[in-house]
């Protein structure tokens, strides 16, 4: 997601972050590439010279000036300016309306409305314990209404039983009807969609509009059309009138235009992004979350969220216990493993983290990537379980077995055997100082610790203690006298720098609450670090 635009912006402005003072010359150079990194993501003109304008506004004048690295200052413009283009505030759907809430989809045909429909559904039932009603209104393509029938059954979202020979605006009346009689809280109306915008589309729309009364009307859109989105929205938005919008693929498209053209041109909110084929790949769509993601600021709220959500709180507290005790067995590894491929893999938690998207192509080319821990946990699967409580039993001639029954070889099998004996290390080494609280809160509870930014969140990766502070300063609201002493408390608690900041600000990259700035392993210029991830972790047994 926005994968392009993010390097593309990251190096301008990591040219003008490295200088002491700038011109307005500067500025504008910096403006043009800009400019030219937005068109190239595919946002529309008007939008890319409204945003170019605002910046430029700000970022030449007296505020810029006085602070004392300009540089700084024009990354919390683009920042905020960023953020005031997506919608400052992210908008959830709106169910605050007498039982039961229509909502209605629409669309154009393939941006995934009927996929959508069922993975909103399910996200009411699940978060919000909504009694949910869904039917199909699309007559016209082959077994439209039977794919929502069975996305329902997958779901277990009851779905309007299908009667031939209705009518879209019948069939929208029938599920109103049959919901208030059944209870439902909500009920999510999937229309037809049409290859382009045609005149019957708008008057069938507009029909079942006036038929079913709904609350919420959510403009399903795939993120790859680009340019075309904000054709397609205006036209929606100004015959049917839409209240929100979904932008479906975000996890295919390199570029990202669309969402950020499609807010700006109608000034309606993005509400949900699809993330993926399966049914919980949807999230809710969070501006400044995203901003911060395209300034590689990282999305740490996001990722904490993900943890808790995917994390199973009893098992991570035992886990933690284990590590305490200076236990961890190839069982335990398989666990932490199947829980980081649950959080999205190695790239969707990377991409999460401050300063680390840019090395998703330097992990790659070391090897470290997630079909890497699929190799790693067919290993594990392989072994007997008394091999997988005492690896040290592991001889020749049981490593051929399991290379066997994996389909790997004895060099990967003691590749892994090396990466587990680097981690039961550490956590021996931490569970003899008796901090607990997990591998996790070891790496990068430091930098909230030693720099007072509040305790851990608890119920997070690695159990009680958690996964990362709730207390990461909100560095896009401090202006930089406020990061320059930030830097130097970080300095003076003995972290050189604050790593894990983006590198418009202060400090450099890395990953927070490493000491002296330890970089991954098997990367260009590491130095060892995370034996979880790596090739070269300590190794040694002792």
């Amino acid at each position: 997601m926005f994968e392009s635009l993010q390097e593309r912006l990251g190096s301008i402005l990591n040219g003008l972050t490295g200088r002491g003072a700038l011109s307005e010359a500067d500025v504008s150079a910096a403006l043009r590439e800009v400019r030219r990194a937005l068109l190239e993501a595919d946002v529309a003109l008007e939008v890319v010279r409204s945003f170019t304008d605002k910046v430029r506004e700000k970022a030449v004048g007296a505020a810029v000036l006085k602070s004392i690295k300009p540089g700084q200052m024009v990354v919390k413009i683009v920042h905020d300016e960023l953020v005031e283009m997506l919608g400052a505030e992210g908008v959830a759907i709106d169910l605050n309306a007498p039982a039961p809430v229509v909502i209605m989809m629409v669309g154009l045909q393939g941006s995934g409305k009927t996929t959508t429909s069922a993975k909103i559904a399910k996200r009411l039932t699940e978060r919000q314990n909504k009694k949910v009603l869904m039917a199909s209104l699309d007559t016209r393509r082959p077994a439209a209404q039977e794919q929502l029938r069975q996305l329902g059954e997958q779901v277990k979202v009851a779905t309007l039983p299908i009667v031939e020979g209705q009518t879209p605006v019948d069939i929208a009346r029938r599920a109103v009807q049959a919901a208030k009689l059944g209870g439902h809280d909500v009920v999510i109306l999937d229309t037809a969609g049409r290859t382009h915008i045609d005149e019957p589309l708008m008057v069938e729309m507009a029909d079942i509009k006036k038929a079913s009364s709904p609350h919420e009307i959510l403009l399903v859109a795939d993120s790859l059309t680009g340019q075309d989105a904000v054709n397609l929205a205006k036209s929606f938005d100004e015959r049917v009138g839409i209240t929100g919008l979904v932008l479906t693929r975000m996890d295919g498209d390199g570029r990202g235009g669309a969402a950020l053209s499609m807010r700006a041109v109608t000034g309606k909110p993005i509400k949900l992004i699809g993330t993926g084929e399966k049914m919980d790949g949807l999230e809710e769509f969070h501006p400044k979350r995203i901003a911060d993601r395209i300034l590689g600021m990282g999305d740490i709220i996001s990722l904490v969220e993900k943890a808790a959500e995917n994390i199973d709180a009893e098992q991570a507290a035992a886990m933690a216990k284990k590590m305490q005790s200076g236990k961890f067995d190839l069982n335990d590894l398989a666990g932490q493993l199947q829980q980081m491929s649950k959080m999205g893999g190695m790239g969707g938690i990377m991409g999460m983290m401050p300063g680390m998207g840019k090395m998703k192509d330097q992990m790659a080319a070391a090897g470290l990537d997630d079909k890497m821990f699929g190799r790693q946990l067919a290993i594990i699967s392989s072994m007997t379980k008394a091999e997988r409580a005492n690896p040290d039993i592991l001889k020749h001639s049981r490593k051929k077995r399991i290379a066997a029954g994996s389909g790997t070889d004895a060099a990967e099998i003691n590749k892994l055997l090396k990466m587990h004996r680097g981690m039961a290390d550490m956590m021996k080494a931490m569970g003899g100082k008796g901090k607990g609280g997990g591998l996790m809160r070891g790496m990068m509870g430091g930098l909230a610790q030693k720099m007072g930014l509040g305790g851990m969140m608890p119920g997070g990766m690695g159990g009680p203690g958690g996964m990362m502070g709730g207390g990461m300063p909100d560095l896009s609201k401090m202006d930089p006298k406020q990061l320059e002493a930030l830097q130097k408390q970080a300095q003076a608690a003995g972290l050189g720098g604050m790593k894990g900041l983006p590198s418009g600000l202060p400090g450099g990259g890395g990953l927070p609450g490493l000491p002296g700035g330890m970089k991954l392993p098997g990367l260009p210029g590491s130095g060892g670090g995370l034996p979880m991830l790596g090739k070269n972790g300590p190794g040694k047994k002792k």
